[in-house]
């Protein structure tokens, strides 16, 4: 099983250390400003960084929907994931043009209207999980929305033209 060690880095963010099954060890470290660094460290010489990248926030939530079979699922696991099936999770953001700025989550429908779920609201400082109908949208704050992929789209067309 794949080994995962997670701790706090003060005044930087979180730093997440793997060891995979093959033995492969990996570094990842979240900064508090959202940026993230992946080094790959050599299995013979585990100080010995073998190579490294940084992501912006953008970046690294476009490589975890990769990594995590989001835009592309192997035949192969199609068996693995019977539970989840067709569940897709996105972060989408609000911009200044939506059409649903200042809106309740209960005054767009979005349950009746898409089937999707907004499971989180993430703003610079706070987030809400399970955030109320009554709870307003407007720009800039970020949505972590659930669905099938048909109603994760209608969900994004209900938030730009409301």
């Amino acid at each position: 099983m794949t080994m995962i060690r997670e701790s706090d880095l003060p005044g930087v963010g979180r730093k997440f250390q793997i060891e995979t099954n093959t033995g492969e060890k990996l570094a990842i470290i979240i900064h508090n400003d959202g940026r993230r660094e992946l080094y790959h460290f050599d299995q013979e010489d585990p100080d010995e960084i073998i190579s490294g990248v940084s992501l912006d926030d953008d970046e690294a939530r476009q490589l975890a929907a990769i990594v995590g079979g989001m835009t592309y699922k192997p035949k192969a696991l199609e068996t693995v994931e019977v539970s989840l099936e067709e569940l897709v999770i996105e972060w989408c953001k609000v911009e200044s043009h939506y059409k649903c700025k200042n809106q309740s989550i209960a005054e767009l429908q979005v349950r009746q209207r898409t089937g999707a779920t907004i499971l989180a609201i993430v703003e610079k400082n706070s987030q809400k999980i399970n955030p109320s109908p009554s709870e307003k949208l407007h720009a800039d704050m970020t949505l972590v929305i659930a669905g099938e992929r048909k109603q994760i789209k209608a969900l994004k067309e209900l938030l730009i033209n409301g």
